[in-house]
């Protein structure tokens, strides 16, 4: 089903208002450079005569994903990319929306066709699933979901559009058919292999309830994004440093890897629990573990004319993005910009040393390090992160 765009006339409307609030009508530095990444995507990830995107630059027919579930399926070489990377377009466009309600027109005329195609009407209850349903029967997960319906609870909360709540609304109910009393709550990873617990679906899974109960006042959502950010943090808590962990195994087995989208998150559940709550304990959390994402995911940097300060280290930048909405969710809590600017510093450095002549990332913004292949997820993020920034920085042109 194509999510309907806009009429006319409330485009036009939209667009006047934004023209308005620009003065000049000269856009802002970082929602400009969010759409040229936008359009480089579109420009080198497209498959011709579909909505769909390639999941690397340069395109290779052998290529077979290293992060699913199951071996099988992560063997099998496809020519489109799977959910999740896709998944990175829509967070972006949603980020750009918030400071350029033109961008409407991206949305439901490029984004949304191509994410429909993921959608999975044969399994109740339904919900995306990781490769296309044109093909065969792909594993569903769970926190992929949690992306998308927090995503449509942004777009619904930005736009007041009712079929964008309605679809975070059916995300959720497939969400919490994922949570049993198994490990003392929490949700799954992967519908289809339960055999982990992980803070990627139950730090986000908290976010996303959070955000449904600010959307419709439902006490539901409240009570599930409260049980959620508790289970967390009762179970994946690093109290060493105030980072969580990244899964625990049915057995009790706790895997100790740390990422930066799992601590951000919890970074978020925190600080929108103390906006909603008003309870300090919450806030206090956040910005413990806050602090410790700055000391842990950021490293020291020396730009070119000697200024030093601290940037995103190397890696998955998409799980840095991720963070950035919880710096975001507490900054509007506390007021303190030290993590937004360290970000800011980050990405315009990445301008600078990493984009290549394509408009391109590679998964490091210092540029020191470089990727032959540059996945698609990284292009997202890298857009979703300069249009969080025009919000943070509404008067940067």
């Amino acid at each position: 089903m194509r999510i309907p765009s806009i009429s006319p006339l409330a485009a036009l409307c939209i667009l006047a208002f934004a023209s308005c609030e620009a003065g000049t009508g000269e856009k802002n530095f970082y929602i400009e450079k969010a759409e040229t990444v936008m359009q480089s995507i579109y420009s080198c990830y497209s498959v011709p005569g579909t909505f769909l995107l390639r999941e690397n630059y340069p395109f290779d027919d052998r290529y077979s994903a290293g992060y699913l579930a199951s071996d099988e399926q992560a063997s099998v070489p496809n020519p489109y990319s799977y959910l999740w990377p896709f998944s990175g377009t829509l967070s972006a466009a949603t980020a750009i929306i918030e400071s350029d309600p033109s961008y409407l027109d991206t949305l439901s005329g490029r984004v949304l066709p191509g994410l429909e195609e993921y959608y999975d009407v044969k399994r109740e209850p339904h919900a995306y699933s990781s490769y296309i349903k044109s093909a065969s029967s792909s594993d569903r997960f769970y926190d992929d979901n949690i992306w998308l319906g927090t995503d449509f609870t942004d777009l619904y909360l930005s736009t007041s559009e009712r079929q964008y709540l309605e679809k975070a609304e059916m995300i959720w109910r497939f969400v919490e058919s994922g949570i049993d009393d198994v490990l003392g709550g929490g949700i799954y990873w992967c519908e289809q292999k339960k055999g982990s617990k992980n803070s990627c679906s139950n730090a986000p899974g908290s976010v996303f309830a959070l955000k449904l109960y600010k959307a419709t006042g439902n006490p539901y959502y409240l009570e599930q994004g409260k049980m959620l950010y508790e289970w967390t943090r009762r179970t994946l808590l690093d109290t060493s440093d105030f980072l969580y962990f990244d899964n625990i195994d049915l057995s009790g087995k706790i895997q100790t890897w740390k990422f930066a989208y799992n601590s951000g998150q919890m970074v978020q559940a925190g600080a929108l629990l103390y906006g909603i709550t008003g309870e300090d304990s919450y806030l206090e959390d956040a910005k413990k573990t806050a602090r410790s994402c700055y000391d842990y995911f950021f490293e020291d940097y020396a730009a070119d004319d000697g200024s030093a300060f601290r940037i995103m280290k190397a890696g998955n930048t998409w799980f840095n993005a991720v963070m950035l909405r919880g710096f975001i969710e507490l900054y509007r809590a506390d007021g303190d910009i030290t993590y937004l600017d360290a970000v800011r510093r980050s990405i315009d450095t990445a301008w600078e040393k990493s984009r290549t002549g394509e408009g391109l990332f590679s998964d490091d913004c210092s540029g020191r390090k470089t990727n032959e292949t540059r996945w698609l997820l990284v292009q997202g993020a890298m857009a979703e992160m300069y249009a969080r920034m025009a919000a943070v920085y509404p008067d940067a042109r």
